[in-house]
Parts: C-alpha cells; structure tokens; sequence
C-alpha cells in the first residue's frame, strides 16, 4: 500500500468522521451520525494495520502484537458496550476518555524511548525541538485526561466510598495557587525538555499531569459533572493531535483535532446552559456547598403526597401535560413505561410533551440518548428554550426523577446554583413529582419546587409508580 493511497484513505475516515459530528447533532440524524462514525474507524483502523504490515516488512512476530492488541480492545469494547447499562454510559464514556489519556501516555512515551522506530530521529537527543515540545504536550494533556476521567468516573459512579470519588466538592486552603504552581512547575519541566531532552523533565511533566488530572476534578461538584464529561472529551482529543503531530500521523491529527474541537464547543453549550463561565466552573463546581441556607440538610418539612392513583385522575383530566425526565428514570429504567403512559394519554386527547434540560443526567445529551431508546416521537421532545415558555399554561407537570434542573432556588440571589436556567416547571397549573424520597439532588440543595401548594409528591421507583400510573389511566 503506496502512502498516498494511505494518506486518501485517511482524508476519507476523516469525512466520515466529520459527517458523524454532524448527525450526532440531532436526534433524528444520529443512527446514521453513529453510522458514519463506525465506518470512518474501520477504514482508518483497516489502513492503520495496512500501513504497519507494510512497515513491519514481514516480521510476524511484531504483528502478533498488534493482531492480539486488536482482538483485545475490540473484544473488551464490544463486551462493554453489549452489556453496559444507559445510567452507566457516562461512566463508560469517562472510562474510554482515561483509555485515549492513557494511550497517548504510553505513545508519547515511547516515541521519546525509541524515536528511531517511529522515524522521528536516530536517538532522544536528536530528536527536533518541535517535536519534542509536541510529545512532551501530549503526554502532559493525556496524563491529565487519564487522571481526571479516573476521578470523574468515580464521581459519576457514586458507589465508592473513597473520598475523591464522591460527588461533593473536595476543597482545602490554597487549593487553586497549588494548581497555578504546579502548572507553571509543568510548563518549566516542558521547556526543560525541548532544551535538553532529559528523561527527567520528560518524567516529571508526566508526573505533575497525573497530580494535575486528580487536583482539577476533584473539587468540581456533582452538578457539573455533564462539563466535566466534555471537558474530558477534548482533552484527549488534544493529546491524540499532539501526539499525531510528532508520528507525523495525518489521521491522529484531524481526528484529535475534531474530538478537541468539538469537546470544547460542548462545554461552553453546556457551561452557556448552566449560565456559568468555563473557568469558574473548571476552578470548583456547585455541586457540593451543602450546608447553605438552601442546602439538602435543612430541617425536615412538610410536603403534600399522594398516590400513582391520585396522579393518573388528573393527568387522564388535564388538556395539556409536559413531562420532565430525571436521573431517577434513567435508575429505574421507566422511559419505555412513560412512553405506554405518554401514548395512552394520547389516545384520551391529552396534549404530551416532554421537557429535555441541556445537563440533565449525568452526560450531555443523556435524557435524549433516554427516550431515543424507547423510541419517544422527536416532535414530542422539546429542549429548555422552546418548551419553557408552555409550563404557564399546561394543566400539568409531571416531574420523574428530575431536582436540579427544575429547582427554582436557581431564581434567589446566593443559591449556589443561582443564574442556571431551569426547567419552569413551577409555573404550571398542577405539578406531579415522583421521587424515592425527599433526599437533595447532586448539587446537594433543597428544592422549593416540591414544598408549593400545587405540588404532589408521588414517592417511590420511577418504573413501578409509572406502571401504576398506566394501569389507572382509563
């Protein structure tokens, strides 16, 4: 296989790839955005292995390795993905971004070891200033990708009881100059290192971007988590590029470099969604200043309850209802029981929309990626700017497991989630609230939303009480 054949097939990947970005952008595109995305990676993997065959000039032994490297990761991937749950996708997803991390570790790693065996210079010392500053950045940027998805993984999780990965903020005295140190400490042994090409400074950039990984999300709280995600995101699409300008490897670049890109793009949709700048929340989320005057940990009050019963009388009695899915429906896996419900409501001439916030969940996206699978209509499904303005005259809210997103303490000067844009959900006529309890959600605040007169808590697992719901609804 000629380069040139080589390089076209890796300018046809790269389209694809590009056409993936574009179908994952909407719903009704994204089977074949995911379509595109698929075959993009198989040509370039296809021509990747190609292009080692032909650089490998026969030694079997050394393409056993990648043969066998191949089967693994395409086996575990497989595995992982037939058998990960949708509520664990954004631990998945934090779980792959530590792998890209982890990877441009180990190859930025070896380029300085053995610069000869990816023709980049006979030796370490010969190796050109500018690629040494490029495998020195991807190594940097991909230990922190690999340090920080660790902990965001874990914070996502919420079932480990080491302390760094629970979702409350984890603080102390001095926290953010230690990180401007260690960052002026990094771009030091960086610079070290394009001068000298010392293992050392080599070893000790690898070493404060593994501190820095773990120093930077840990004190980013639960609710910021979805940034976090796509933060994450392009970091490791940055360490791919870096590392794809010093194998001079053109696939590695563009691909890095729409993975970046695109990252850095969601997470100022996302920061712009919570109303939030990227730095602020990069220096320390809202997610966990519990104990405030709106905190989860105020003395217990009284609220209005009733039963799926009670709920089925008067939504089945109602023109119009919006449904807002939370986190809790995704745990209880209810979204195909609210479709039945939704299509039944339907059927009596109730008006069913559904209200999508742009963090709710625990990644970008997670509620659509929800209902998509229990094939929910799309022109049911309404994002915040052109849903809120419908809650004041819907007859009924109907709230599953959602807390953050429709908190109206996000209105009062001092909440610490004051300025976010909510769901208005407090604006409609009846509001229905299924919770397991009245326990705060991730940013750790009590929700007002729930102590309103129009309120009805419905308590127990999103998926029973839903079925219980379908099952009075005549």
């Amino acid at each position: 296989m000629s380069m040139n054949l080589v390089t076209l097939l890796y300018l046809v990947a790269s389209v694809f790839f590009i056409q993936a970005l574009k179908g994952l952008s909407h719903p009704t595109t994204s089977i074949r955005g995911n379509l595109f995305g698929m075959a993009g990676m198989l040509i370039a993997t296809v021509t990747t292995a190609a292009l080692i065959v032909k650089l490998a000039h026969g030694n079997l032994f050394g393409l056993s390795y990648v043969l066998v490297g191949l089967l693994i990761g395409g086996g575990l991937g497989t595995y992982m993905a037939n058998k990960v749950e949708m509520t664990k996708m954004p631990e998945l997803v934090a779980f792959m971004h530590s792998m890209i991390g982890l990877a441009a570790v180990f190859i930025a790693s070896t380029a300085v070891l053995e610069p000869n065996a990816f023709g980049i210079a006979p030796t370490r010392e010969l190796i050109p200033g500018g690629n040494r500053i490029e495998l020195a950045l991807g190594a940097f940027i991909g230990a922190i990708t690999f340090s920080g998805s660790v902990i965001a993984f874990g914070k996502l999780s919420g079932k480990y009881k080491f302390r760094l990965f629970q979702g409350a903020p984890v603080t102390f005295t001095g926290q953010h100059p230690l990180n401007l140190v260690l960052g002026l400490a990094s771009a030091f042994f960086i610079f070290g290192f394009w001068h000298s090409a010392s293992w050392m400074d080599f070893g000790l950039v690898l070493a404060l971007g593994f501190l820095l990984g773990v120093l930077l999300i840990i004190p980013i709280g639960g609710a910021d988590m979805p940034v976090v995600v796509s933060m994450l995101n392009s970091y490791s699409g940055w360490a791919a590029a870096g590392i794809g300008f010093s194998l001079n490897n053109s696939m590695l670049i563009i691909a890095g470099s729409l993975v970046g890109s695109s990252g850095a793009i969601l997470s100022y949709i996302m920061c712009k969604a919570m109303n939030r700048s990227f730095f602020n929340v990069i220096l320390g989320g809202f997610g966990g200043e519990a104990g405030g005057p709106a905190s989860g940990s105020t003395q217990q009050r009284n609220v209005k309850s009733g039963s799926a019963d009670d709920a089925a009388f008067i939504m089945g009695n109602a023109e119009s209802v919006i449904i807002v899915p939370g986190y809790g429906l995704a745990v209880a896996r209810a979204q195909h029981a609210v479709k039945e419900l939704a299509a039944k409501l339907t059927e009596k001439g109730v008006t069913v929309k559904y209200a999508i916030h742009p963090v709710a969940g625990r990644m970008p996206g997670h509620m659509n990626v929800l209902l998509a699978e229990a094939e929910v209509p799309y022109d049911q499904v309404f994002e915040m700017e052109d849903i809120n303005a419908e809650f004041g005259q819907a007859d009924v809210a109907i709230i599953l497991g959602a807390n953050d997103v429709v908190n109206p303490a996000a209105h009062i000067k001092g909440s610490p989630i004051y300025g976010m844009p909510i769901l208005e959900a407090y604006k409609a006529k009846t509001i229905i609230v299924n919770k397991r309890s009245m326990a705060a959600g991730y940013a750790g605040l009590d929700n007002e939303l729930f102590y309103m007169d129009k309120t009805m808590m419905v308590f127990g697992d999103a998926k029973k009480v839903v079925e219980d719901m379908l099952k009075a609804v005549e």
